[in-house]
This record gives C-alpha cells, structure tokens and sequence, in this order.
C-alpha cells in the first residue's frame, strides 16, 4: 500500500537523499550518492550495491528510533518514495552491515505495525515498520530495507551505537522519579497537555509504584506539543492497554516532556533525569524496578500489551 507522505517526512527524506554532510536528531542518513549520480561502482555484494541493484528505487531510509547501545536494539523506521509517497507493505527485509561498502553480516525481518487507536488521534504515519538488530559491539552500522511485495524500492540508513544508550535500557534499574501526580495535589490539567488528560494515568509517581513493588508503564510524551508527531497517538495507546492491565495491578504514568509544559523552558527535570534524546519514550519495569522492555517513537498497542503480559505475571 503507497500512502502520500506528510511534509515532516518529505523534507527529511530530501535531507538524506541529499547528503547533507552526517547525520541528524534521528541519527541515520543515506549516503550522498544515489544510483542517479553514482561517483563509484560500488563492490558486488557490498550494501552499496545492493541498494543501487536491487532492482527498485534507491532512496533514503526514514528513522524512528536513534538512541542505541550494544545488544539487541529495537529499529524503526518509515519508507519514502521519491514521490514524497509513503511506502507500505506487511513486511520488509533487512540487512545489516558494518560498513556501506562491506558486505551484510546479518539479515532479518520488519513487520509493519499500526501506531495509533481506532478513532485516535492521528499521526502523521499510521504505520511504522519495526524490527530488532543485534549489534555486538559500539560503531556505526548501515541498514537497507527492502519492502516486500508492492512497489519495487529500498531504503539504506545509518544507526551510531554507543557501549550503552543515552537513556536507560533493557536490564537496566529504572529510576524513582518523583514526578508530579494528581495524590500529591497537582491539578490533571496543570500535569497533562492530553485534552482531556486521563486522570487514571497521573494518580501514581515512578518512585511510588518502585517502593510498593509494582509493575508499571511509564510513557514520556507531550500530546500538545509533540516534535514527531507521533505523541498523541502514543499516550492513546498507553491508555488502550491500561484499561486492560490497571485492574490487574499494573500502574501506568504519563510524564510530560517540557518544564512547566513550556517548550520555551527546554525538558523537564525527569526527562533529564532519565536522559532522553528523543521523546516520545515508553518503559515497562517489573516488580523489581528494572527495565525490560522500551519504546523509542511510536509502538502499536500489540506490542505493549505483550511487554505488560511479560511483567504483571
């Protein structure tokens, strides 16, 4: 399926067929060459040549997920003709290499996912491919997807991975942010820009459901002033799945992302204590504290309420 692609997405797609000279926030850019004005032949069975002869349309990937460290990292991403049309299929194949000019060390699967709720808010994709990437050791690693099925394209971009990743990860403690809730006086709408924010969602601090042993979700987002346009839909599909595991004793947060909810007043002080990149960003955390699953960017619903199932048991 070829949706038409929002602005966001065209002007960042032009940016990586361009060349702009490294990557940006999303951390990920296609080379300066495209099949159009190649300046080398790339070696057979390099990543170069195959994205140049694979048999479609040679064009930038579109990232979703920057925030890397070592191990198995959770990749998103979106496809983009030169048309500015959303490309869209099931799934989509993947290869990973060291190096654009080296050959694929390994290959996987994408699977398409939907990133929002019936009758929700809107993003300005309704779908996201997803997939996870092993990478061993810290370095830059190239991606080509390769949608299949549909119209012919594939799309190479980068991934800089670090020993560890800015924000918490996999196995990592999450940390007892006392972050302000509607029990310790605050006014629902003074904690969430969601109109109307969900009440159920601001009764219980991280440091709280940490000290009571509980499981719990915890979602930095800002519906009203979302960067990615993805925000709204991601508090959405928070609370979908809270209406379904809050009974069963999982907690679940929504923590906004700016100071005083001004974007003026830069993040506030528990986004940076939890040192994100991007926003938005999604923990589930056992009854231990510790991580063991996160977002970056959008996720569909399935995805979130199998990473609960694993923590409520």
């Amino acid at each position: 399926m070829i949706r038409q692609a929002p602005a966001l997405l065209v002007l960042a797609c032009a940016a990586l067929l361009a060349g702009c000279g490294g990557s940006g926030k999303n951390g990920s850019a296609a080379p300066a060459t495209t099949a159009a004005t190649p300046q080398k032949a790339a070696p057979a069975g390099t990543l170069e040549a195959m994205w140049q002869r694979l048999g479609g349309e040679p064009v930038g990937l579109v990232p979703g997920t920057s925030d890397y460290g070592i191990g198995k990292n959770r990749v998103s991403f979106l496809i983009v003709d030169s048309k500015s049309h959303l490309v869209e299929t099931p799934t989509a194949r993947v290869w990973v290499a060291h190096g654009l000019r080296q050959k694929p060390f390994a290959q996987t699967t994408a699977a398409l996912v939907p990133i929002g709720v019936p009758g929700g808010a809107k993003a300005d994709a309704q779908n996201i491919y997803v997939t996870r990437i092993d990478t061993p050791k810290p370095g830059k690693y190239w991606v080509l997807a390769q949608p299949l099925g549909g119209q012919e394209i594939q799309a190479l971009g980068e991934m800089v991975v670090r020993r560890h990743s800015a924000a918490p990860a996999v196995g990592d403690r999450a940390i007892p942010s006392q972050n302000p809730t509607i029990e310790a006086g605050s006014t629902a709408r003074s904690i969430s820009t969601a109109r109307p924010p969900d009440r159920e969602l601001l009764r219980t601090s991280v440091a709280a459901a940490m000290a009571a042993g509980r499981p719990f979700v915890v979602t930095f987002a800002t519906p009203q002033f979302c960067q990615s346009r993805t925000c709204g839909p991601v508090v959405q599909v928070v609370q979908s799945v809270a209406k379904e595991w809050q009974p069963k004793g999982v907690d679940f947060i929504h923590i906004e992302i700016y100071r005083d909810n001004d974007p003026a007043k830069g993040t506030n002080q528990w986004v940076n204590q939890w040192k994100l990149q991007s926003e938005p960003f999604t923990f589930v955390v056992d009854r231990r504290g510790v991580i063991r699953e996160r977002f970056e960017g959008a996720f569909s619903a399935g995805e979130l309420r199998a990473a609960v199932k694993k923590v409520a048991g």
